[in-house]
């Protein structure tokens, strides 16, 4: 339950806002916190008879919660705030050679942090010149090599995009593992940022899609034994994929591999004929942002959502740009991997790659608004849509139109049943 030094602290951070945007925060901690209140009552109250699809019969965790003791603006904040297991983190590896970020549910009483830094996936070269003074890391609660939940927990697939890393959406997907779920996360070596940097041989790149079916072959055999033995329910499998991960994901899920997938900042490309290829007959959601220029919602996103077998569900959240959906923009003073880049003297250089330049800051500055405002709503939506793929709640919570102006800013709606 949120505290009041817990609320406090919410309005004390930013002191840039103005008193709405404080008001607003205010009101947000207020209402995630009564959520989670409800959902714990909810699913402590639901008997067998309305777990319909959750329960130790899904996948080992009687964490079904039900909509009845939800408002409309609780149901829009109800998986916003971390869930209710801590995290544990682990670094894998395929035979093929990329490395993978999993995160899971970790026993109770797990305690410790995790930090990445942006400035380890670049060439050593690079790294070399980004001696600037300015914060390229992220650092979450979570205990590394902790001793994972004795539960089952469905396995969440995730592909970074281009320029990409594999930590690079860690708030998203260590959050999925606090609310009950593995998330495996491959490094794709032939797109990521090394890669993009001239950092990666030819001859070590590997494909992204197979990447992801070596790392379902690796999970299981981290089910067999290790670390993860006996925790991991590989007959319930999601994947989230952000930018290119999103046309890595849409090609991986077309060979039944997965229950449904999530598609961020992404879409479907025209083929030569300018048709759109047959997309996955499985359950979908496209999320996007009205800010994107690399990707645009309407032009992009829209197409693959409107082309996708039912059912589908489209997001489009007002204000967000490209990286709004990785870690990136909380780097360089807000202005991602070209602020860290800038603040080491490489402005210049940065000036003669122009894709990169604007690769890296769409999403970090105006007119996006501020990625920490528009987190907690990624947060919510893709945890319940997964969770509802998983059959984890009785029905999805808080992600119909009705929610649409539950938010700081307003959220486009469409589903397709």
């Amino acid at each position: 339950m949120t505290t009041t030094v817990e609320i406090v602290q919410a309005l004390a951070t930013d002191l840039g806002h103005n008193v709405a945007m404080r008001l607003h925060i205010f009101r947000r901690v207020l209402l995630a916190g009564g959520a989670i209140l409800a959902l714990s009552l909810a699913s402590s109250c639901a008997s067998n008879d309305d777990q319909t699809g959750g329960g130790p019969d899904a996948n080992g965790s009687d964490t079904t919660t039900t909509t009845e003791a939800l408002s409309i603006e609780q149901q829009a904040l109800a998986f916003s705030e971390p869930g209710p297991y801590p995290i544990g983190v682990t670094t894998l590896q395929l035979d093929s050679g990329p490395a993978v970020e999993v995160w899971y549910p970790a026993v109770a009483g797990t305690t410790g942090t995790d930090t990445y830094d942006l400035r380890d996936y670049v060439p050593e070269a690079v790294r070399n010149l980004l001696t600037g003074d300015v914060d390229a890391t992220l650092t979450i609660d979570a205990g590394r090599d902790a001793e994972a939940a004795d539960e089952q927990f469905p396995l969440v697939l995730f592909s970074h995009g281009s320029a990409g890393v594999r930590v690079q959406s860690t708030i998203l997907t260590s959050h999925l593992a606090s609310w009950g779920m593995v998330v495996a996360s491959p490094e794709h070596n032939s797109r990521n940022l090394a890669s993009s940097l001239g950092g990666v041989d030819e001859a070590d790149r590997t494909d992204p899609v197979e990447d992801l079916a070596n790392t379902i072959e690796l999970m299981r055999q981290q089910n067999a034994e290790g670390l993860l033995a006996g925790r991991v329910n590989l007959e319930r499998i999601g994947a989230v994929g952000h930018s290119a991960g999103g046309g890595t994901v849409l090609a991986f899920a077309g060979d039944g591999a997965v229950d449904g997938y999530v598609s961020l900042a992404s879409g479907a490309r025209p083929n030569d004929d300018g048709e759109l290829p047959p997309l996955p007959d499985v359950p979908s959601f496209f999320m996007a942002g009205s800010t994107d220029e690399i990707v645009p919602a309407d032009t992009r996103t829209r197409v693959a959502f409107e082309a996708a077998p039912t059912p589908s569900l489209l997001w489009i959240i007002e204000g967000v740009g490209h990286n709004g959906f990785d870690d990136f923009c909380t780097f360089g003073n807000g202005s991602g991997i070209v602020g860290v880049a800038e603040a080491s003297g490489l402005g210049e250089l940065l000036d003669g790659l122009p894709q990169l330049r604007a690769l890296g800051t769409d999403g970090c500055i105006a007119p996006s608004v501020p990625v920490d405002d528009t987190f907690p709503i990624i947060n919510h939506a893709v945890t319940s849509w997964l969770r509802s793929l998983f059959a984890i709640d009785d029905t999805p919570i808080g992600l119909g139109p009705e929610v649409s102006d539950a938010y700081v800013v307003p959220v486009v709606i469409e589903v397709r049943d």
